[in-house]
């Protein structure tokens, strides 16, 4: 395909998109109806999609329009780049620029790429620092490796993946975390992948598992595991007995063939078992949550988000706390942790909590954002004292 094709499909993407189909489902129905287009083709399309999404409402305005030809047009204009030669109507080429596609510069919440209704929000709870993180989530989130120490070490992965042409550097945010320098795409692929050495994990989502207090022997429950991320974090850092909920069972689908991969076992826990299986040492609840510090990933949840969904997550929340506090040994642990940047997910629930909830204390909390180089996330660690 040439450039100029790409825009055309990547056009008819975003078109379906906002008119209601999933990212995801859209791109791999274009992907399906086109076989022509190779992988190159796919995954250049797939990035000029996700760039538009990240920065939709930035690029609707410099474009002329919320369309996907708006997108388009306002993501050339970001990067600097003449749209008439690409903009010509020859043969898969979009049409050419008419004075519709006339654009005007971006100004507080649209320039920063945020909702109006939740931009007040974000600016009394990051301050200064929203505009430097709104930034950042403009743009596509690195790629993080988490080095399994069961099977490997960070320096041995390391090499391992230079040797294959994947040069990887520490980060700073957690002791087993690897940033993705060259080849991303080809991780998958290689044998420290699929042996179980390395996982897929973000730096920050380390992080909040390096920061909960994990000895050998402990009785560990992941109440929203997922896809089982940090279930297999945790058995990275000590021998655990583990088991893993998740409200919908489904999701965990894939966590019985990682989990043999990575060289672990864990207990699949249904929403029955939990108060026969407890009392438990630790209770992670990695729970649902607004995602506003993966924005940059995940960035159609920055646009689904409204306030009635948040005010549901918010009670949600909050019943999950309770629920999974009762099945904490007196004496133990309670995690909680959010892909979230608002005080209101974060420490305002832990607040709330210990209000309602006596015999708690709080250990630890950290909030980290995309100015840390992984994702926005929120951990506290509570102890059960009575």
């Amino acid at each position: 395909m040439t450039p100029a094709a790409r825009l055309s499909a990547a056009m008819a993407i975003l078109d379906r998109i906002l008119g209601g189909t999933p990212a995801e489902q859209a791109l791999v129905n274009w992907a399906r109806a086109s076989r022509f287009a190779g992988s190159g083709d796919r995954n250049a399309i797939r990035d000029l999609v996700f760039d538009a999404l990240r920065c939709r409402r930035s690029h609707a305005v410099l474009g002329g329009g919320e369309t996907g030809r708006g997108l388009i047009l306002g993501g050339l204009r970001t990067a600097g780049v003449d749209p008439a030669p690409l903009f010509t109507g020859e043969g898969h080429a979009p049409a050419p620029i008419g004075p519709e596609d006339a654009g005007a510069a971006p100004t507080g919440a649209a320039a920063l790429d945020l909702p109006d209704w939740i931009f007040p929000q974000l600016q009394q709870d990051l301050g200064d620092d929203l505009a430097p993180i709104a930034a950042a989530m403009r743009h596509r989130a690195p790629v993080f490796l988490r080095v399994n120490r069961a099977r490997s070490t960070r320096e041995a992965v390391q090499a391992e993946l230079a040797a294959e042409g994947v040069e990887t550097r520490p980060h700073p945010l957690a002791e087993t975390a690897l940033e993705v320098m060259t080849n991303p795409r080809k991780v998958q692929t290689l044998a420290a992948f699929t042996e179980g050495r390395v996982e897929l994990q973000d730096a920050a989502s380390q992080a909040v598992v390096e920061a909960l207090p994990l000895t050998e022997g402990m009785r560990v429950l992941d109440y929203c595991a997922g896809g089982g991320g940090k279930t297999l974090a945790m058995a990275g850092r000590a021998k655990l007995r583990l088991f893993a909920h998740d409200a919908d069972p489904r999701r965990m689908r894939d966590l019985p063939a990682r989990a043999t991969r990575a060289g672990v076992r864990v207990t699949l826990s249904q929403s029955a078992d939990l108060d026969r299986q407890a009392p438990f040492d630790l209770v992670l609840t990695d729970v649902p949550c607004s995602g506003s510090g993966s924005w940059r990933r995940a960035p159609e949840g920055k646009w689904l988000i409204t306030p009635e969904k948040l005010e549901n997550l918010l009670k949600i929340q909050s019943d999950i706390l309770d629920r999974a506090a009762g099945l904490v040994r007196a004496g133990g642990w309670l995690g909680y942790a959010t892909c979230s940047l608002l005080t209101a997910e974060n420490r305002g629930q832990i607040d709330a909590f210990l209000a309602r909830q006596p015999g708690w204390s709080l250990h630890q909390d950290r909030r980290l954002t995309p100015l840390d180089g992984g994702d926005g996330f929120y951990v506290a660690v509570l102890q059960r004292n009575t």
